[in-house]
């Protein structure tokens, strides 16, 4: 696992409920602009709101429109090993190239309560990307607990979403998975220390500049990956101006590409337009 992997958005209709027709529009223009990856039902697709059958059909469009072409990735993390099973389970059976495994939320287990809900997971044989990300699970795993966890067999890749490079570079050099940053700052930070790509909101947006970073940096172009990186920045800014994915879908409502709304409880974005900003990027 590596590259730029978007974590897609889920749009809403006029009614409230997924927009088929959007989503299929936002998957191919993001293998158009050369992605490696979609994840579904991610926190960026407001997972926490949708339904049981909702989820469903956000990852089996995905999985139809995708047709191979690139890895589908699909959130099945919960607070509860569960329903973390339950939605591995179902999962697999829509046939999804790995898992999205965020580490338990609200109820902060303890470290011996975290492996086991990670073991217990990696047993249905759906290959799982964990899932680090304190600003929304209220826990910062230590650096050699998360490598540890990111050890267990099973476990294909860590998206790791601290926005500390340091940390991740300590996490890095504790395992031999693939480190993937859920941070849009810090991402390329993260590549220049062996990071192998980012699991991304901009790419949403600007799904070529986002790859030409990293592809501009593997290939040893660092001053074309740092440009790029700063042009891009302003809207990375702006996409966190407000909760995600809140910015990200008026900016992809400015393109054209889906409705502006996201749902209950986030509120519709009511902050600076990002007209003048996409129209400076050529978009």
């Amino acid at each position: 696992m590596k590259g730029i992997h978007t974590a897609i958005v889920t749009p809403f209709d006029s009614k409230g409920g997924v927009d088929v027709s959007a989503l299929e529009r936002l998957i191919e223009r993001q293998i158009a602009g050369g992605v490696q990856g979609i994840v579904a039902c991610g926190t960026t697709g407001e997972t926490p709101t949708l339904t049981g059958d909702e989820w469903a059909l956000v990852v089996s469009t995905t999985m139809r429109v995708v047709a191979g072409r690139v890895m589908v990735t699909a959130g099945v993390g919960t607070n509860a090993t569960a329903s973390t099973v339950d939605n591995i389970r179902k999962a697999k059976a829509l046939g999804v190239d790995a898992g999205l495994l965020v580490t338990p939320y609200y109820n902060k287990p303890n470290p011996a309560g975290i492996k086991a809900h990670v073991e217990t997971a990696c047993l249905e044989g759906l290959p799982l990307v964990l899932y680090h990300v304190p600003g929304r699970t209220g826990q910062r795993l230590p650096a050699a607990q998360l490598a540890d966890l990111t050890n267990v067999s099973g476990i294909l890749a860590l998206k790791e979403a601290t926005g500390d490079v340091g940390f991740g570079a300590a996490v890095i050099s504790q395992t031999s998975k693939p480190v993937l940053s859920g941070d849009d700052f810090s991402y390329l930070g993260l590549v220049a220390v062996g990071g192998a790509g980012c699991i991304s909101v901009v790419s949403n947006v600007d799904p070529a500049r986002t790859v030409q970073v990293f592809d501009a940096y593997k290939t040893g172009d660092v001053e074309t990956a740092q440009r790029v990186m700063m042009e891009i920045l302003p809207l990375v800014t702006w996409l966190f101006s407000d909760s995600n994915p809140v910015p990200c879908k008026a900016a992809l409502a400015e393109l054209g590409l889906c409705g502006p709304a996201p749902r209950a409880p986030l509120a519709p974005f009511s902050g600076e337009s990002p007209a003048l900003m996409l129209q400076a990027l050529g978009l």
